[in-house]
């Protein structure tokens, strides 16, 4: 197997990973569900190009985060499937990432938006 076809073999599993993540967490549904409500404000309230590209990174960003958060929920009940305090403590930590970031994006949502009203 050549090099190129090995690359364009790891964007098929990365491919088959956001489709998992898609079709599996609730909260990606609810993440996607925000997304699509602030394209549509950013649309009707015609954002400027800049406020596009920081409303699409902080997309990015909170759906990474959640993506992360997943994968390192998945692992720990892998590796502990029986209650751990520490394995509790990685996964409270993770979703507290998710949390930071959809917080500052809300937040930077709001310094965004509000000026158009």
């Amino acid at each position: 197997m050549n090099e190129l076809h090995k690359r364009l073999k790891s964007f098929t599993y990365a491919w088959k990973g956001v489709c998992s993540f898609l079709s599996k967490e609730h909260n990606a549904w609810i993440h996607c569900t925000a997304i699509i409500a602030v394209t549509i404000a950013g649309i009707r309230l015609e954002i400027t190009r800049t406020e596009w590209l920081v409303i699409l990174l902080c997309f990015a960003m909170v759906l990474a985060a959640e993506a992360f958060n997943t994968a390192i929920e998945r692992l720990v009940n892998l590796v502990s499937p029986d209650y751990h305090p520490v394995a509790g403590d990685v996964k409270d930590i993770a979703a507290g990432a998710v949390l930071i970031c959809a917080i500052f994006a809300a937040i930077i949502g709001l310094i965004i938006f509000v000026p158009y009203f």
